[in-house]
Order: C-alpha cells, then sequence, then structure tokens
C-alpha cells in the first residue's frame, strides 16, 4: 500500500473513531460538542488577543512563550491522558503488515484531525499575525505555522510511543492520577505567575525569559517570524533550521520507537510472572490496625486508595487542592486561615459514595452484611480508615497556614471548623452512600459516574452539601459569637477546638449509626446501582 493511501486510511480511521465514539451515548455526545464549542470559543478569543498583540513592543515575548508552553502542553498530555485518542496507540497495529516509515507519515496526517491541534492552529497563526511585520516576514510565517504545528504533534506522539508499554501497563496507567496535581499546582503557578507580572511591569519582565526560548524549538519558528520582521535574515534562517532539524529528530525517534514495539516482543509481564510471589505483611501500618472486621475493612479501603487508579486520583487531587488553596492564598498575601478548612472539606467527599467505589466487587462485601450490626461495623471501619489520613492532615494544613499568616492564636478555631466540618461530612457521607450509591465506570479515564445515574450522583452531593451546612451551623455559630462578643478575646479562642471536636466525633458517630440499618435495608438496591457500570 502506498503512503498516500494508507494515509487517506488513516484519517478516515480517526474520523471513524471520532464519530462511533460520539454515536455511542448521547450523554458523551453532548459533552463532546459543549467542549468543542467552549475550546473554539476560547481559541477565537486568543486569536482576536494575539492580533490586538500586533505592534506592541513585547508582543515577541509573549508569543514565543506561549508557543513554549503549549509544546510542553503536547509533550506531557499524552502521558497524563493515554486514552484520550485510540491512534496514540501503536500496539494496536502490530499484527497489520505495515512498515515503519509510511505508518508515521499517515499517523502524522491523521493527527491533525481533532480539536487540539486546531485549538494549536489558532494560536500559532494567531502568533505570528501579531509579529509579521514586512513581506519577508509573511513567506517566514507561510513556513513557521505548519512547522510549528508539525513540530507539536510530533513530540506528543514521540513521547506517546517511547512510553506506551509503561502506558498502557496497570502501574503505568497509575501515571493518570498526577494529572489532577498537575492541574491544581500549575493554576496556582500560572495565578502566582500573573500577579507576580503585574508587579514585576507587566510583559518587559518576559524579555529575559523569551530570549532563550525563542532559541527552542518550535517556538524559534515563531522567533524567526520576529527575526524575520527586524531583518535580521541570519536568526531568522537559524531559527527555522532549528525547528525542522527537530521535526526530522523527533520523526526517526517516533520510526525508531515504532519499529521497536513491532518487533520487539513485550517483556513487561514476564518480569511480573517471574517475580516470587509476595506474603501478606502484618507488619507496618497493618499491623497497628484493630483485629476482626473493622481492621480487614480498614485494610481493604487503605489498598484501594493505594492501588486502585480513581480512587488514588480522586485522593491525590483532594490532598493537593486541599493543600495548595489556602497556603497559595496566604503567600499571596490575599487568603485567610480560615481557609484551611478547605481541606477537611476535599477530603470529607471522599467519604461519598463508599459503595460505588468499589464497583462490582461489591458484592463480595454484600455477602458479609446480614444484620444492621454488619452494616454499622462496615460504614464505621470505612470512616476510620478516612479519618486515618484526613486527621492529621487537616492538623498539618492548619499549622501551615496559620505560620504563613502569623495568626496562631486563631489556629485553635480553625482546628474546631475544620474537626465539626469532617464529622459532618463523614455523617452526611454515610448516608448518601446508602441513600444514592452510583456506579463508577472502570473503562474510561473522565467518567466518574455511569450513563443514567448523573442524577443520583448531584443528589448525594448536593444532598449532602445541603446537611454539612445544617449540622456545622453550631459551631460556626459559636465561633462567630465568641469573636463578636464583647470582651471575648484570646482567652475564649480555645473554646472551638474541644467543642468542635467532641461535636464532630458526635456527628460521624451518629451519621454511620443512622446509615447502617439503611444500608442493610437498601442492600439490594445499593448492589443494582453500583454494579451498573
Amino acid at each position: 500500500m502506498s503512503t498516500a493511501s494508507l494515509t487517506s486510511v488513516f484519517v478516515r480511521l480517526k474520523l471513524s473513531l471520532l464519530g462511533n465514539g460520539l454515536r455511542r451515548s448521547s450523554g458523551r455526545r453532548a459533552a463532546y460538542i459543549v467542549s468543542m464549542v467552549f475550546v473554539l470559543l476560547f481559541a477565537a478569543l486568543q486569536l482576536l488577543g494575539l492580533l490586538l498583540l500586533r505592534g506592541n513592543e513585547h508582543a515577541a515575548s509573549l508569543v514565543v512563550l506561549l508557543t513554549g508552553l503549549l509544546a510542553l502542553g503536547w509533550a506531557v498530555l499524552p502521558l497524563f491522558f493515554p486514552s484520550g485518542d485510540e491512534t496514540l496507540d501503536p500496539t494496536r497495529l502490530v499484527m497489520l503488515p505495515l512498515r515503519p516509515g509510511p505508518l508515521v507519515s499517515a499517523l502524522l496526517v491523521a493527527s491533525l484531525v481533532g480539536i487540539g491541534p486546531l485549538f494549536t492552529l489558532c494560536v500559532v497563526v494567531g502568533s505570528v499575525f501579531a509579529l509579521s511585520h514586512g513581506a519577508f516576514a509573511l513567506i517566514v510565517s507561510v513556513v513557521a505555522v505548519p512547522l510549528t504545528l508539525l513540530v507539536c504533534l510530533a513530540l506528543a506522539r514521540a513521547v506517546a510511543a517511547a512510553n506506551i508499554r509503561l502506558l498502557t501497563s496497570r502501574k503505568g496507567r497509575d501515571l493518570a492520577v498526577l494529572s489532577g496535581l498537575v492541574v491544581a499546582v500549575g493554576i496556582q503557578f500560572v495565578n502566582f505567575g500573573m500577579q507576580r507580572l503585574g508587579d514585576a511591569g507587566g510583559l518587559a519582565a518576559l524579555a529575559p525569559a523569551a530570549s532563550i526560548v525563542r532559541w527552542v524549538p518550535p517556538a524559534s519558528a515563531i522567533g524567526a517570524v520576529d527575526s524575520a520582521s527586524d531583518g535580521a535574515y541570519g536568526a531568522t534562517l537559524a531559527q527555522l533550521a532549528l525547528s525542522a532539524l527537530a521535526l526530522v529528530l523527533l520523526l526517526r525517534a517516533w520510526r525508531r520507537s515504532l519499529t521497536k514495539l513491532m518487533t520487539a516482543p513485550d517483556g513487561s509481564t514476564l518480569a511480573a510472572a517471574s517475580e516470587p510471589a509476595r506474603k501478606a505483611s502484618s507488619s507496618g501500618l497493618h499491623g497497628l490496625l484493630p483485629e476482626g472486621r473493622t481492621g480487614a475493612v480498614m485494610q481493604r479501603t487503605l489498598r484501594y486508595i493505594w492501588r486502585d487508579p480513581k480512587t488514588k486520583g480522586a485522593w491525590v487531587t483532594a490532598l493537593a487542592i486541599g493543600l495548595i488553596v489556602p497556603i497559595f492564598n496566604a503567600l499571596q498575601g490575599t487568603g485567610s486561615i480560615y481557609l484551611a478548612c478547605f481541606a477537611a472539606g476535599m477530603l470529607g467527599m471522599m467519604m461519598y459514595n463508599q459503595f460505588g467505589q468499589d464497583t462490582s466487587a461489591f458484592w463480595m462485601v454484600a455477602l458479609t452484611i446480614s444484620s444492621t450490626r454488619d452494616a454499622y461495623a462496615e460504614l464505621r471501619a470505612r470512616a476510620l480508615a478516612l479519618l486515618l489520613i484526613t486527621l492529621p492532615y487537616m492538623a498539618l494544613v492548619s499549622v501551615l497556614t496559620a505560620a504563613t499568616l502569623g495568626r496562631w492564636h486563631d489556629l485553635p478555631e480553625v482546628l474546631g471548623l475544620s474537626f465539626a466540618l469532617l464529622g459532618a461530612m463523614v455523617a452526611s457521607g454515610a448516608w448518601a452512600s446508602a441513600r444514592f450509591p452510583y456506579s463508577i465506570p472502570q473503562d474510561s479515564a473522565y467518567k466518574n459516574v455511569a450513563p443514567g445515574q448523573g442524577g443520583l450522583a448531584w443528589l448525594s452531593i448536593l444532598g449532602g452539601m445541603l446537611m454539612v451546612a445544617l449540622l456545622c451551623a453550631p459551631v460556626i455559630v459559636l465561633t462567630i459569637w465568641l469573636n463578636a462578643a464583647a470582651g471575648s478575646g484570646t482567652e475564649t479562642q480555645w473554646l472551638p477546638l474541644p467543642v468542635g471536636t467532641a461535636y464532630g466525633a458526635l456527628m460521624a458517630w451518629a451519621g454511620v449509626r443512622l446509615a447502617a440499618p439503611q444500608t442493610a435495608r437498601r442492600l439490594p438496591e445499593i448492589l443494582t446501582a453500583v454494579s451498573k457500570g
């Protein structure tokens, strides 16, 4: 088969995969259309903003750095979202009689189909329009736009092909749990950087970094347009040559990876099979857990947190955001010590939909629940496993926030409010788990609710949040009254700590106790709901 015919086949294959995916469900089709509209709207606004930069003396610094960040995104996103594009996995093609050379060309052209390449094209076109002045710069722009786009696509493909064995393994898929952490940290760093950029005098502060990035492909292609506008012909040719060389090297690296994947055996399972079976250990943390059902359920819950990709992803995201939000706001001088309670809110959400986290394996748990007492023991052990992580973490976040702001005298109030909030969320989470269970699909990294169960998820979360607000009201009112009452200085600010701790413990115990009979009574409905996905 010729390269041209193979390319057309792969383009049609990409379109077919996209169309068939949208036909699977109306929800997925609606989500894709909405996301496409938002991406195109954002791309149009980006394009308009870049066009308005035309003539600005610092426009080159901004667009060069923007292109560098865009290329970085193309390099790392396949590592965190390997299932976002089925054609990123070349191991699906190893049984076909295809040569690596034509396959590289076909996959590269097929990569142009999608929202990501369209967004990248809009940004790149806006960048060259903002910088091009003169006929020579316009000619360079005609070369720089496709060159930048192809380097971004080749970079993503080369990185994905080099790591595809890792990404398609069980442990490799765990890498996706870092995506929540990366996004959370990245957003805060961008926010922090934008504020510092405003304090440093605007776009002029970008010039030192841009002077380096403009020689790094594919940003060097955009830098070539700026050099052409300034009449620096030697620099223009050198920067274009750097991007072209990068494209050639990436295509060669991609081809070598494809050759290895299509000819070398996969020894990932052989190494795992040769390892001696590890005996269950009772040392370490597991040795400190209580005996009986409580310890067994706690151990199972903790193993889910460590081993299950979706559960681990939710925990990593909650832990990261719970720390980042109060600390970064404190560092920026705009935060409040009461933002430390955000950690309790994020981690308390882990108590919701407890049985849905087990998916279809919940039937084995259901076999051990024959009475309200069994249901109470199950829910209590799950809550204790949650508290084992959240209590010290919340105390750490509160102490760090107080230290950053220098508000040590408010620390007892914050700890009391956090403990009360966590207790209320444990109570409402146990109740919502019994009343509104829903399945968490395991076949998709992006869906957290099975089709047709979105209403149950919303009822669980919104109903639980309303219950939390009502349950926490006494402690909140007490804290406000102590701060507002005349003569209530630091000598009474310690009172919310014991009150909030005792109140939170009481709420958690009462919530689990009230949810236990509902769990035992509704066990068949829960089993059906969580096994749906």
